[in-house]
C-alpha cells in the first residue's frame, strides 16, 4: 500500500491533461484525413462546401453587372452588324447569365448538410462553359474592323470570370477555355502580323488570369484553414472553460464538505478527548489514591500525553484549514516582539534542558511595539522554537535573533544545529504533512504542519518567510514583519480637538492606577 504513488492514483482516475490533448489532436487528424480521402479535391468536405458557397455568392452578386456589360457590348456591336444579330447574341448571353444566377441562388437556398458537393461542382462547370461560350460568340457579331474591340472585350470577360470562379479551379478553367478558343479562332480569319500579335497578347493574358485564379484559390484555402484552426481553438477554449468551471464547482463543493467535516469532527473529537484528558490526568495524579500496580500510573501518563498530542494535531489541522480558507481572523494589538519570543523560549526551555541543548539569544531590547495578533505571533515563534528543539540533537545549540531589517521592519531568526534539509526537499517540508528524510530518521515524530502554519500566519501579517538549510549544517528560519506593522512607522491618527484634550487626561489616570 505504501508503494501507491500520485501518478498511479491519477492513472486510476483518468487520463492526464497532456494525454487528453494528444488524443483530441489524433482524433481531429483522423477525422480530417477521412474527409480528405472521401473528397475529390483533397480537402475536407467543409472546405469544399465553403469554396463552392463563395463561388455561388460571387456569381450571384455579379449577374446583374454581367447582364449590363453584355447589353452595352450588344448595343455597340449594332453599329457594324445588323440589329437582329446583335439582339440574338444579347438574348443568348442573357440566357447564360440567367442560368448561372438561377443555379447559384438555388444552391445558396439549400441546407449545407444536404448539398452534394460533387454534383454541384460539375453543374457549375457546365454553367461556366455555357456562359463563357455565349461570351465567345462575340466574335460572330464583330466586323473585321472591330477585332481590337472584340479582343479587348474577351480580355475583360476572362479577367472577371477568373476572379469570380477562382475558388473553383475546374470552373475557372471551364470559363477560360471557350474564351481562349474564341481568341485563337481569329487567326483563321486573318494572318497579318497585327492580328497575330493581338491574339498572342490576349491568349497570354487569359493564361495569366488562369494562374492568378490558382493563386487566389490557394489564398482562399489558406484562409479557410486558418479560420478552421481558430474555430477549433475557440471550441477547445470553450471546452477548457467549461471543464475549469466544473472543476471549480467541484472544488468549492469539496472545500465546503471539508469545512463541514472539520467542524463536525472538531466537535466529535474534542468531546471524548476532554474526557480522556481529564480522567487520565486524575489517574496519573492518583487523586483518589495510589494505584495497586505502579504501571497503571505510567499508563495513565501515556494516555494523557497521547491525548494531548492528538488534541494539538486537531488544533493544527483546524488552524491550517482556516488559514487556507481565508477565515483566520487577526485580533491585532500592540505587542513587544522580544517579549513574545522570550516567553516562548521559556515554554520550550524545559524540554531543551532535558536534551542538553543551549540557547544563544541576540535580541535588540530597544525594539518598538509591533502591530500583530498575539495568538498568531506566539504560535509562529513557538512552532519555530519547537521545531528547533525537536530537530536539534542532544547537546546542540539553538540561536535566536530578534532585530531590525534593512527596510525598517522587524525579524525573528531561529537557527539550530540539527541534521538540516536537502535542497530538493525544501518544497516537501513546506507542504502540509511534509517532512524531510533526515528529520524522519533523527528526530521525533510530528505532524508536518508547523512550517505551513507559520508561513500562512506570516502571510496574513503581510510578512516574509525564509527557510535556509543544508544537510548536517542545521536549519535557519527567518520571519520578517513589514515596516508598516512597526508602531513607530504607523501613521498618526487625526483626532478631533476634544479627543486630543481628553487623551492626556486618560493617560495620566492609567499611569496613576498603575502606580
Amino acid at each position: 500500500m505504501s508503494d501507491l504513488t500520485a501518478e498511479m492514483v491519477q492513472r486510476g482516475r483518468g487520463s492526464s491533461a497532456p494525454e487528453s490533448v494528444r488524443r483530441r489532436e489524433v482524433a481531429r487528424d483522423i477525422r480530417s484525413a477521412r474527409e480528405r480521402l472521401t473528397s475529390t479535391s483533397g480537402l475536407e468536405r467543409a472546405f469544399d462546401y465553403e469554396l463552392i458557397r463563395i463561388y455561388a455568392e460571387y456569381r450571384s452578386g455579379a449577374g446583374l453587372a454581367h447582364a449590363v456589360l453584355g447589353l452595352l457590348i450588344a448595343g455597340a456591336s449594332s453599329l457594324w452588324v445588323p440589329v437582329p444579330v446583335a439582339v440574338a447574341w444579347a438574348i443568348c448571353l442573357l440566357a447564360g447569365v440567367g442560368l448561372s444566377m438561377g443555379l447559384t441562388r438555388r444552391f445558396l437556398k439549400q441546407s449545407p448538410e444536404t448539398v452534394s458537393v460533387r454534383r454541384w461542382r460539375s453543374t457549375f462547370m457546365v454553367s461556366e462553359i455555357v456562359q463563357s461560350t455565349s461570351w465567345a460568340l462575340m466574335i460572330l457579331v464583330a466586323d473585321p474592323s472591330a477585332r481590337i474591340f472584340v479582343l479587348f472585350g474577351l480580355v475583360i470577360v476572362a479577367a472577371v470570370a477568373a476572379m469570380l470562379a477562382a475558388t473553383l479551379p475546374a470552373a475557372a478553367g471551364a470559363a477560360l477555355l471557350p474564351l481562349i478558343l474564341a481568341a485563337l479562332s481569329l487567326l483563321a480569319l486573318s494572318q497579318d502580323m497585327d492580328t497575330i500579335m493581338l491574339v498572342t497578347m490576349v491568349v497570354g493574358s487569359q493564361i495569366f488570369f488562369m494562374g492568378l485564379a490558382r493563386r487566389v484559390y490557394a489564398s482562399a484555402v489558406g484562409a479557410l484553414k486558418s479560420q478552421a484552426e481558430k474555430d477549433a481553438i475557440f471550441v477547445e477554449l470553450e471546452q477548457a472553460k467549461a471543464n475549469s468551471d466544473e472543476a471549480r464547482r467541484r472544488a468549492e463543493e469539496a472545500n465546503l464538505a471539508k469545512s463541514r467535516f472539520l467542524a463536525t469532527m472538531s466537535h466529535e473529537l474534542r468531546t471524548p478527548l476532554n474526557a480522556i484528558l481529564g480522567f487520565s490526568e486524575v489517574m496519573k495524579n492518583e487523586v483518589f489514591g495510589a494505584h495497586v500496580a505502579p504501571s497503571y500510573k505510567e499508563y495513565a501518563g501515556d494516555i494523557h500525553d497521547s491525548g494531548m498530542h492528538l488534541l494539538n494535531l486537531i488544533n493544527e489541522i483546524l488552524d491550517l484549514s482556516r488559514i487556507e480558507a481565508g477565515r483566520y481572523e487577526l485580533n491585532e494589538e500592540a505587542l513587544q516582539l522580544a517579549h513574545a519570543v522570550d516567553e516562548c523560549r521559556h515554554m520550550v526551555s524545559l524540554r531543551a534542558r532535558s536534551k542538553g541543548q543551549s540557547f544563544y539569544e541576540f535580541i535588540d531590547p530597544d525594539l518598538p511595539r509591533l502591530w500583530a495578533d498575539e495568538r498568531a505571533l506566539r504560535q509562529i515563534v513557538l512552532n519555530l522554537l519547537s521545531n528547533a528543539v525537536k530537530f536539534t540533537p542532544p547537546g546542540g545549540e539553538i540561536t535566536i535573533k530578534v532585530g531590525w531589517t534593512a527596510s525598517g521592519g522587524q525579524y525573528v531568526s531561529v537557527k539550530d544545529s540539527g541534521p538540516g534539509i536537502p535542497e530538493d526537499e525544501l518544497g516537501t517540508v513546506m507542504s502540509s504533512f511534509g517532512r524531510g528524510s533526515l528529520a524522519i530518521k533523527t528526530a521525533e515524530q510530528g505532524s508536518g504542519l508547523g512550517l505551513p502554519i507559520v508561513k500562512g500566519l506570516v502571510d496574513l501579517h503581510g510578512g516574509n518567510f525564509h527557510l535556509k538549510s543544508k544537510p548536517r549544517e542545521g536549519t535557519e528560519v527567518v520571519v520578517i514583519f513589514p515596516a508598516s506593522r512597526v508602531m513607530d512607522t504607523l501613521p498618526a491618527l487625526n483626532l478631533p480637538a476634544e479627543a486630543a484634550l481628553v487623551a492626556p487626561v486618560r493617560g495620566s489616570r492609567n499611569a496613576a492606577r498603575a502606580a
